[in-house]
């Protein structure tokens, strides 16, 4: 069945950085258009990033642009979000999507706290 993995999230202080990944399978990863979406605490999911199935196409929320970076590794079906610049308010659960069929994997936390 398909699964997605999500990991990398941590505790970081404002201005650091943090690499998330997502392992994907159980489907063609490289047919497949991906996106990272994120839930802030009280708040509803938030698209962040998306890519296409190739990569070459990337597209970014206004609040993360020019400081988060979507990008893929279709020969190891991963997933990655680098996050650079990060503000208190990106904190929030992360997860990896699949646009198309509404599936997205369990989540990892990103704190960002001095």
């Amino acid at each position: 069945q398909v699964q997605l993995v999500e990991s990398g999230g941590g505790l970081v202080q404002p201005g650091g950085s943090l690499r998330l990944s997502c392992a994907a399978s159980g489907f063609t990863f490289s047919s497949s258009a991906m996106s990272w979406v994120r839930q802030a605490p009280g708040k509803g999911l938030e698209w962040v990033s998306g890519i296409n199935s190739g990569g070459s196409r990337r597209n970014y929320a206004d609040s993360v642009k020019d400081r988060f970076t979507i990008s893929r590794d279709n020969a190891k079906n991963t997933l990655y979000l680098q996050m650079n610049s990060l503000k208190l308010e990106d904190t929030a659960v992360y997860y990896c999507t699949i646009p198309s069929a509404g599936t997205r994997g369990q989540g990892t936390q990103v704190t960002v706290s001095s």
